[in-house]
């Protein structure tokens, strides 16, 4: 149960951060979901981030605590590490200000991410392969060359900016009742849940904060349970921007004392959301900016008033956008992937591709083989690739196949 204490930014610390930014982060599009409101049975609204300059919520933080650097820390220089939103934020906002900055970041981060860092004037240091070893990396060239550290979210400064995320959405829905976010270390959630709870304390109103992390990298959980931030080890995930293996101290504190609930989400959740959020918003966003989004469609959020979705992000890379799309369709049970044994003689795949076409799918690649694993001498097997519209399309398909007696298997 939330705490009534606060810790960290109180709402005048959230209200100057907004002052500070004003003229540099964007007021976002709060767009309603018709397709998420009729899946939940109440009320959903998209706060589209993604929209958001740099691409993601991160400007806030950023360009908040760079701001607050003295004279004598500006001529030094920042340092930070990133996956790829935060340092977007911190290079263009060092840009701005006209502070040197250096950007550590993981080996393999998306390309789109990697060139606006670059174009936004910052030096770039490749190091490790999660964000976890670029924050030590960073952490020590601050040390050696007495550059500031710009930690991505255990940092009041970082708070209280993206907080101001917070006050935007109270102030474009009043009437909102939850408000879903994606967690990584914790800046985006413990800033948007004391900024928008000490925001309708004034009004006599309670909000509802759910945290949202991807199931292969969820340190809260397990942290919440045991009263303390805790590290965890990180299972391959496509939410590389909320890719974090312990929880903020500070972040931890506010989320403890103010965050309501904070559930998990699998990679195809995510996939399907994005899928989702193509198809009925229109909205491009990365996998990490999605997991609100993946929460509701996995049943893992209930509300009964308006709920607003945080999309965190929408810098994502278009050979991944591609890979996870396929996922989403497979997930979603619109690509179906199948292996049919067949006798090996002629009319065979003739006769597998008339009945796929008399159920309206469509075949879009086929492979022939006679060496498939426990096949009979006389058998070969057919792989086929087919679009569908659906899960009941999907079964219509398989059963059709079926009465004519072939033995269709997913290969997933």
């Amino acid at each position: 149960m939330p705490e009534t204490a606060v810790v960290g930014p109180t709402l005048g610390g959230f209200e100057e951060a907004r002052d500070r930014v004003t003229g540099v982060v964007q007021v976002t599009l709060m767009d309603s979901s018709r397709y998420l409101s009729d899946i939940l049975g109440s009320p959903v609204l998209l706060k589209c981030e993604n929209l958001q300059r740099t691409g993601s919520y991160k400007i806030r933080g950023a360009y908040n605590r760079l701001s607050l650097l003295t004279d004598e820390e500006k001529a030094r220089g920042v340092v930070a590490a990133s996956a790829g939103n935060h340092a977007q934020g911190v290079a263009y906002a060092a840009r701005e200000l006209g502070i040197k900055a250096t950007i550590f970041m993981p080996v393999g981060v998306p390309l789109p991410k990697l060139q606006a860092t670059k174009d936004y004037g910052a030096d770039v240091v490749l190091r490790g392969h999660t964000v976890d070893e670029p924050l030590r990396a960073a952490a020590e060239f601050a040390r050696t060359t007495g550059a500031v550290f710009i930690h991505p979210f255990d940092h009041e400064d970082i708070i209280a900016g993206q907080g101001t995320l917070g006050l935007e959405i109270y102030e474009q829905q009043p009437d909102v009742d939850t408000v879903v976010v994606p967690i990584g270390g914790g800046g985006l959630i413990s800033g948007v849940a004391s900024a928008i709870k000490q925001r309708a304390a004034i009004d006599g109103r309670t909000v509802r904060v759910i945290g949202v992390q991807a199931a292969n990298a969820s340190p809260y959980p397990v942290s919440l349970e045991k009263g303390a931030p805790t590290q965890i080890t990180i299972l391959p995930t496509i939410a590389d921007g909320i890719a974090v293996s312990k929880p903020g101290e500070l972040n931890f504190e506010i989320v403890r004392r103010v965050v309501d609930e904070v559930v998990t989400v699998s990679e195809d959740d995510m996939a399907q959301a994005l899928l989702v959020l193509l198809e009925r918003a229109k909205l491009v966003v990365e996998p990490a900016g999605a997991v609100g989004v993946a929460a509701i469609l996995a049943g893992q959020v209930s509300a009964s008033g308006t709920t607003v979705v945080i999309l965190s992000g929408g810098n994502i890379d278009p050979m991944i956008m591609e890979r996870v799309i396929s996922h989403g369709l497979a997930a979603s049970e619109r690509y179906l992937k199948l292996r049919i044994p067949l006798p090996d003689r002629p009319g065979q795949l003739a006769r597998v591709s008339a009945l796929v076409a008399e159920c309206s799918a469509n075949v879009v690649e086929v492979l022939h083989t006679r060496h498939g694993g426990g096949l009979l001498i006389s058998q070969v097997e057919l792989e086929l690739h087919i679009e569908t519209r659906g899960p009941e399309h999907a079964e219509l398909v398989l059963e059709r196949l079926r009465d004519e007696g072939f033995e269709p298997r997913i290969d997933f």
